[in-house]
């Protein structure tokens, strides 16, 4: 997990008992999580001989940020359930992965407020689990692309309707409407990525639930046609895409207004909950 605290950012393990600080007690070394993932080699029997440490801080005592902070690649998949397809009307499944990315000032932590811009009030949500690279690669084929993850995290693909209509480059990269969150969990502690439960509700009512078995493309499949595009490297995030239910599809819609609060679970990794903010 990557937080903050009075002495400023940091990144650490989260564990039932608090919060091992490994940005201090490293000493700066490997710089964050993105660091730690590229030199893991080094880093895992460092952390092997934390594993009975004491934690450094409680969870309520630090602010979470997105949990790759600089990541240099934020790669989205559009349209990758069935359900969504068919929330659209005589829309058709794709034929290929619809591939955007998102810029790294668009990530938020756990917490933090998603940020409802002064332009539109069009926000809406879109629940997704995230995959992220651990090992660089490129030309990865699918049989060896899990060699690749080094864990995942929950999603909230905050996203403006109405300048999507303008690109989807315009419609996903508006500040601060991308939760991350609210950790990475180990791939090794997700033994099945198709089999988790991903659930989205707003103010505490559902609005989207879905399995991570119904993906169109899959995880393998889609590390193999991203890294044919480009090389992939650690910290990169890969968010897979949303079931049905969201706001743009709803009659009324039901878009995101400030004072709300969003949650995304995924079974096995924890929840992402963020408050909506009107822009400063």
């Amino acid at each position: 997990m990557s937080f903050a605290t009075a002495r400023g950012p940091s990144f650490g393990l989260a564990t039932d008992q608090g919060v091992l600080d490994l940005g201090r007690r490293f000493g700066g070394r490997f710089g964050g999580v993105r660091g730690m993932l590229a030199g893991w080699k080094e880093a895992l029997p460092l952390l092997q001989d934390l594993a009975r440490a004491p934690p450094d801080h409680a969870l309520a005592e630090v602010e979470f940020l997105p949990v790759v902070p600089d990541a240099a690649k934020i790669i989205g998949i559009g349209l990758n359930y069935r359900s969504h397809v068919g929330e659209a009307a005589g829309r058709a499944p794709p034929e290929f992965p619809r591939v955007f990315s998102r810029w790294n000032d668009t990530l938020l932590g756990h917490g933090q407020p998603m940020r409802r811009p002064l332009v539109s009030a069009h926000l809406d949500f879109e629940g997704e689990l995230a995959v992220i690279i651990g090992k660089p690669g490129r030309h990865i084929p699918a049989a060896r692309a899990m060699e690749h993850v080094a864990g995942y995290a929950c999603f909230n693909d905050g996203s403006v309707r109405d300048w999507q209509k303008h690109t989807t480059t315009s419609g996903k990269n508006f500040h601060a409407t991308g939760p991350l969150g609210p950790w990475m969990v180990t791939a090794d502690e997700i033994p099945d990525p198709t089999a988790l439960t991903l659930t989205t509700r707003l103010n505490g009512e559902q609005v989207q639930r879905a399995s991570t078995g119904e993906l169109i493309y899959d995880i393998p499949f889609l590390i193999e046609y991203i890294s044919t595009i480009t090389p992939l490297a650690p910290g990169d995030v890969i968010a897979t895409g949303t079931p049905e239910g969201v706001a743009l599809h709803r009659d009324p819609p039901l878009w995101l207004k400030p004072g709300d609060v969003v949650e995304v679970e995924v079974s096995g990794i924890g929840t992402l909950r963020n408050p909506v903010a009107e822009e400063a």
